[in-house]
């Protein structure tokens, strides 16, 4: 797996898996169209959990006499890749086509409004400023047999230090880590039905 590659040791980690009545090109595809900005919309939870994680940024922003710029109308997860790192992008850390899809970010996640380490997939691996931590979403797909998938996601953190690792446990525990769980399972099962859909 490429989340082995690019964080093979880890303070924690958490999967989810679908099965999919689809083949892994179909399944693939639907993959990468599912529209992220569709799955907080059509997943109460997933949306009330993304509005939870961008108020503060919003309440500051609006404090510092800035006004929120206008979200775009659709978000596929490679969209993701070409916005900057602390507007909602992530770091493409490495694709197998029609297998799988490994994204990144390093941040103080546990921060009301994160702050971003500016990475690149070259350097993302070796990163050990103290006092961040780096995480891994990896998105796959594996043929069952002909006409099935196994759709899969894996997320995984670590951090770079000890008082990162206190913080970052502390986030973890009130709640974040089953947020993410939602989160990626609200994306997983879009893309399932866009695959099984006829």
């Amino acid at each position: 797996m490429l989340a082995d590659e690019f964080l093979p040791f880890y303070d924690v980690s958490d999967a989810v898996a679908t099965v999919v009545e689809a083949d892994v090109a179909t399944t693939w595809d639907a993959l990468m169209e599912v529209d992220l900005i569709d799955v907080g919309r059509t997943r109460p939870m997933v949306g009330f959990l993304g509005a939870l994680r961008a108020l503060p940024e919003l309440v500051s922003d609006l404090l510092h006499g800035e006004l929120p710029e206008q979200p775009p109308k659709q978000m596929r997860l490679r969209d993701t890749t070409k916005i900057p790192l602390g507007e909602g992008g992530w770091v493409l850390l490495g694709e197998r086509p029609h297998e799988e899809l490994a994204l990144g970010l390093v941040g103080k996640f546990w921060r009301p409004v994160i702050h971003y380490a500016q990475v690149t997939p070259e350097t993302f691996h070796e990163f050990a400023e103290p006092g961040y931590a780096k995480t891994v979403y990896s998105l796959s797909v594996r043929a069952l047999d002909g006409q099935r998938t196994l759709l899969s996601g894996v997320m995984r953190t670590a951090t770079t230090d000890e008082q990162a690792r206190k913080w970052f446990r502390r986030y973890w525990t009130l709640g974040v880590g089953s947020g993410a769980h939602i989160v990626v399972s609200g994306v997983l099962d879009l893309a399932r039905e866009i695959a099984e859909a006829p």
